[in-house]
């Protein structure tokens, strides 16, 4: 079973004022097809772990492991990570001028499986995968995020998880910015991912309300850089009744 370790991780971003330590030793084993939803109140580390784990230049880990069945994925370059079956849904896509979502797409499949897919099933495949997502076909023909809307900058995001077919998708506030619509048919393509190839997902959100179309296993709660609490979807429906007050300023170490 593909597994996607983190122990005692720790990082920093650089500032104008030198490093700031913001993961403060975060340990978290995901396994392929299970869901971990990261609760926890802003400027917590929740996007920092994401960008970490995807290889951002801009954060440093200063210790602590992650490892992909053994394998070091902090010794791995961006692209090694992505081809080695990690995915990070952003929370802020960027925009890329004159590419196409056809060519980005097909691009980004043949580098991540090593070939280029057939053109007869790659053709059906991403047709198919839009229609499931409520992407009209000329969608294929706009350059990558280049205006698109909120909610279409998400489909794409899910578009993408759906073809490329990660073991392991980091979905970095996927609900941030979409209305209900909008919220329900993305949670439907993150469940058919799951569905149809086992994916681990690790999904980090503020709020309940896409939890209640993405069921997790395990929810862990995220405050100063380092899970303060853990449990299953219960903790969720609490988090919802009571917020994040009773961790912040608190100390609060993990609890099973």
């Amino acid at each position: 079973m593909p597994t996607l370790e983190i122990r005692d991780l720790h990082v920093s971003v650089e500032t104008k004022e030198g490093a700031k330590p913001i993961l403060r030793g975060v340990d978290l084993t995901i396994n392929s097809g299970e869901t971990h939803a990261i609760m926890g109140p802003n400027g917590s580390g929740k996007s920092t772990l994401a960008s970490a784990l995807a290889g951002h230049p801009k954060y440093q880990v200063t210790s602590g492991t992650v490892t992909l069945d053994g394998e070091d994925v902090l010794a791995m370059t961006v692209d090694e990570r992505a081809r080695a079956g990690l995915f990070l849904a952003m929370q802020y896509p960027v925009e890329v001028p004159g590419v196409s979502v056809a060519n980005f797409l097909r691009t980004a499949k043949t580098a991540i499986d090593g070939e280029a897919p057939a053109l007869r099933t790659w053709g059906k495949e991403v047709k198919g995968a839009m229609e499931n997502l409520r992407i009209d076909s000329t969608f294929a023909e706009r350059s990558v995020n280049e205006g698109f809307s909120g909610g279409e900058k998400k489909r794409h995001e899910i578009l993408q998880m759906e073809l490329f077919k990660p073991r392991f998708a980091i979905l970095d506030e996927t609900d941030s910015g979409l209305d209900v619509d909008a919220l329900r048919v993305v949670s439907e393509g993150v469940n058919r991912a799951k569905e149809n190839t086992d994916v681990g997902v690790l999904l980090i959100t503020h709020y309940t309300r896409i939890l209640r179309y993405i069921k997790p296993d395990f929810v862990h709660v995220f405050v100063d850089g380092k899970i303060a609490e853990e449990g299953g979807p219960e903790l969720a429906e609490r988090l919802e009744e009571e917020g994040y007050d009773k961790y912040v300023g608190t100390g609060a170490t993990m609890s099973a």
